[in-house]
């Protein structure tokens, strides 16, 4: 990859191999998956307005830990009950504009790698680089599916401290580094877009 740079006459840029590219498309486009598999694409809400609003959703946290890291509680403080309770309704009127706002995010990257020249089906060693040409809104939008990524692999591996990320490194399992390895990979993405703003 090629680091993100700003252009003078506007825009952030950077460039992936097709293998990169590919990779970041099929990381995001799980994420997405996992966010829309929570409300399920078919299901009919009673109230049109809450539908159009984003309300009515779901009240209790969801079983997968990647999703309770993408939509967490709300209200830690005071009793259990009340906290429960008022994250419950929290819940109920929030996750699904968040959800909404999340995948909009992810298909923004998505959008941009494949106006950038992400080829469909498997990379090939003779592909194109991707050349990515992002703008204000397109940036914060990346640097939020970017979070999303790492935040789901976070919890896949087990990171939730920097101690966590070295031991995951150091791994006997070739798989597990294969993907920290991914890992730090997206927070260099994340980093040089970060840095491309200054």
């Amino acid at each position: 990859m090629k680091a993100f740079k700003r252009r003078r006459r506007g825009g952030t840029v950077a460039e992936f191999e097709s293998a990169e590219a590919h990779l970041l498309a099929s990381l995001t486009s799980q994420v997405v998956e996992l966010l829309r598999d929570r409300h399920g694409s078919g299901e009919a809400d009673p109230d049109p307005l809450a539908a159009q609003l984003g309300l009515g959703g779901p009240s209790q946290p969801p079983e997968d830990p990647v999703l309770q890291r993408l939509l967490p509680d709300a209200y830690r403080a005071g009793s259990a009950r009340d906290a429960e309770s008022d994250a419950a309704d929290f819940r109920r009127l929030t996750e699904r504009s968040l959800t909404a706002i999340k995948v909009q995010n992810a298909e923004t990257l998505l959008a941009g790698l494949i106006e950038g020249g992400l080829q469909p089906g498997p990379p090939e060693a003779d592909d194109p680089p991707v050349e990515v040409e992002l703008d204000g809104p397109e940036v914060q939008a990346w640097l939020k599916a970017l979070t999303d990524v790492r935040l789901a692999l976070a919890v896949r591996l087990g990171i939730e401290s920097e101690e966590d990320a070295r031991l995951i490194a150091h791994s006997d399992d070739e798989a597990t580094v294969a993907m920290a390895e991914i890992y730090d990979w997206l927070g260099y993405v994340q980093e040089s877009l970060v840095h491309s703003l200054g």
